[in-house]
């Protein structure tokens, strides 16, 4: 056996294998207690976007000076944003005071997700079943369309006819 095509054949798999992984990063998402409404929802769709795309997010909530005593009104924000990510996503690690943050992860749903896919795949079959089959699908008639019609002539324009 050749050596060089061995390695080559080698590198091609190992290439072959890096493509087909996925890198799952964390992705962080920082809040604080006294969060607009405009401004929970523009965070909150960029979590759901960052666990669509299959990372974990950490979702940080952020007390500044006595905030901290006040620790239920952070716990009230992650439980909103479990609530709105619903079965999309799972809490890996539940809301915890890290010092003056209070920290929850959350990560994708993966069961939902091959459920999703499974249902869709299904959908598309039964479409894919309806449309009839025939013999006669394979024979394409085509049909020649002029480009552009020879007696539609522009007023005031000179034509190689009009010279003469």
């Amino acid at each position: 056996m050749d050596y060089g095509k061995f390695k080559f054949d080698e590198a091609q798999r190992a290439k072959e294998s890096r493509r087909k992984t996925t890198q799952v990063g964390i992705k962080e998402m920082k809040y604080r207690p006294k969060i607009g409404p405009g401004d929970f929802d523009t965070k909150t769709r960029q979590v759901a976007k960052f666990l669509d795309e299959g990372h974990k997010v950490k979702i940080t909530i952020m007390f500044r000076g006595r905030e901290v005593y006040h620790s239920e009104l952070g716990k009230k924000i992650l439980d909103k944003i479990a609530e709105q990510m619903g079965d999309n996503a799972k809490v890996d690690n539940d809301p915890r005071l890290d010092g003056r943050n209070m920290v929850m992860v959350l990560s994708p749903n993966k069961a939902k997700k091959q459920a999703t896919k499974a249902h869709k795949d299904a959908a598309d079959a039964a479409v894919v079943a309806e449309e009839p089959v025939s013999a006669e699908a394979s024979d394409v008639e085509v049909i020649e369309v002029p480009t552009m019609a020879p007696e539609i002539v522009q007023e005031g324009v000179p034509h190689a006819e009009d010279e003469d």
